[in-house]
């Protein structure tokens, strides 16, 4: 495996930035996430590294090599896309070989056949190994693509969101598997994703971009506890963070124009009256929807409570985050 470094990395098509001097050491075994919504310009991050695009300014550095002149083939690197791409004509076990069979690798056919086996039972597919690639369904094309990247053992894995066309029970069961892949293996990987729950259950850093900025990287902790803007504090956190008026508690330093709370962080039984617009029973939690004059937000409370539409509850603030007019976080 190899660690990566993006340094000053900017690219642009006709006159749209896709990123603008990005600087970003990936470390060799980490698993890394990058998030951001669409344009912000994570999957031409993932297409930089793999080098199916070139920058226009900045270098790439794969296992401490300059990788300018390295066609994705020398890279070794796995990509896994967001649409699959396999081939129709094969089976399932034919595409799931046909990495290792190569001139590069070389692999022996008995260590292929245990490696597609291994994936296969991983990704629960073993028993459509000899079905052709057009007799599966959207989900099962996923995983072949998805396997395809793990029989291999290359330098490092990209994978651009390669869960998003998954149930949701199926995606939970590969997000520990790909994590228990990858920390066993000591694998890099650079993943990219919407879903805050795999930023937060398989990362060992974020990288938050937006508009082709790099705006926070670190774990997935400290950009939730420590986020620099409230654009990053957005990104991680299910529910949102609740984002009001500075002044709607009173106490707010000088130059604060927004407080951020998270759920857990909007204590109950003082301060400011607020009113029940619904409540959602989770199981283990319930979530309130609060409307705290005239703004509303969500908080968490216990499972167990009586509280009901309608109710008043008075809350106040605890380790709130302050932000400036321009969105940045104030100390």
């Amino acid at each position: 495996m190899a660690e990566v470094v993006l340094a000053g990395i900017s690219k642009s098509f006709g006159k749209q930035t896709a990123l603008e001097d990005v600087s970003m050491t990936i470390p060799d075994g980490s698993f890394v996430v990058l998030l951001g919504p669409t344009g912000a310009g994570k999957t031409t991050t993932l297409r930089m590294v793999s080098g199916l695009d070139r920058p226009d300014m900045g270098q790439v550095r794969i296992g401490g090599r300059d990788a300018s002149g390295l066609t994705p083939a020398q890279r070794d690197v796995a990509m896994v896309f967001q649409q699959y791409s396999l081939y129709p004509h094969l089976t399932v076990r034919q595409n799931l070989e046909f990495p290792l069979k190569s001139p590069i690798l070389r692999t022996p056919q008995a260590e292929i056949d245990r490696k597609v086996a291994e994936v296969a039972e991983v990704l629960q597919i073993s028993h459509k190994l000899d079905n052709k690639a057009t007799a599966l369904s959207g989900g099962e094309m996923q995983r072949v693509s998805i396997g395809r990247a793990l029989v291999r053992n290359p330098s490092v894995y990209l994978m651009d969101e390669p869960l998003s066309s998954l149930d949701a029970k199926l995606r939970s069961d590969l997000r520990i598997e790909l994590k228990s892949i990858q920390a066993n293996s000591g694998a890099t990987l650079l993943y990219v994703t919407h879903d805050q729950i795999e930023a937060m259950t398989m990362a060992t850093h974020v990288g938050v971009l937006d508009k082709g900025r790099l705006v926070q990287f670190g774990s997935p902790r400290e950009i939730y506890e420590n986020p620099v803007s409230i654009y990053a504090a957005s990104r991680l956190g299910q529910p949102r963070i609740n984002v009001l008026p500075a002044d709607v508690f009173g106490g707010a330093p000088r130059n604060a124009t927004h407080i951020g709370l998270r759920p857990e962080h909007i204590l109950q039984g003082e301060g400011e009256d607020s009113f029940v617009q619904r409540v959602e029973h989770l199981g283990d939690q319930t979530r309130l929807h609060l409307a705290l004059k005239s703004h509303g937000l969500i908080t968490v409370t216990d499972a167990h409570t009586t509280l009901k539409e309608g109710d008043i509850v008075k809350i106040r603030p605890n380790k709130a985050f302050y932000f400036d007019a321009a969105g940045a976080r104030l100390a």
